[in-house]
């Protein structure tokens, strides 16, 4: 789960993380906080090592008491052919978001991008978890060429 106040930019490479393609993102990202009174800051790679990629908001100390979410999760829906038809290749990518407070889902959805036109046909309406499901998709993506 990333931290919600999270904005991705580019990737880390060489973090200190054992399995780098098991973390939120699909890989570590360095970026800026978007929490009230740090916006644009940049964290520490330390912090964004331990929070920012991996950290509920709650363990965060920049993260604002009162939020709607602590943590953003991520994940690819396989697109599933219609009964006795047969499977076709899809250009649609869904992706799965779970935006949780507390340890609960308050919001989730699917988002989609069209690969063959590299355009996003159903993105988040929040430029942070739309970036987040960006930075997924790119990792997740890479890691099957």
């Amino acid at each position: 789960m990333a931290c919600p106040y999270f904005m991705p930019m580019e990737k880390i490479e060489g973090g200190t993380w054992p399995h780098p393609s098991r973390l939120p993102l699909g890989c570590g990202w360095a970026g800026h906080c978007t929490a009230p009174g740090h916006e644009n800051q940049t964290p520490s790679r330390d912090i964004l090592e331990a929070f920012c990629n991996l950290g509920y908001a709650s363990s965060c100390t920049w993260a604002p008491r009162e939020r709607a979410w602590d943590a953003v999760r991520f994940g690819l829906i396989a697109s599933a052919a219609a009964e006795g038809s047969k499977p076709e290749p899809s250009s649609i990518v869904r992706i799965c978001y779970v935006c949780e407070r507390n340890y609960r889902p308050v919001e989730r959805g699917e988002l989609e991008f069209d690969a063959q036109r590299a355009e996003w046909v159903r993105r988040h309406e929040d430029a942070r978890v739309q970036k987040m499901a960006e930075c997924f998709l790119r990792s997740r993506l890479k890691s099957r060429d």
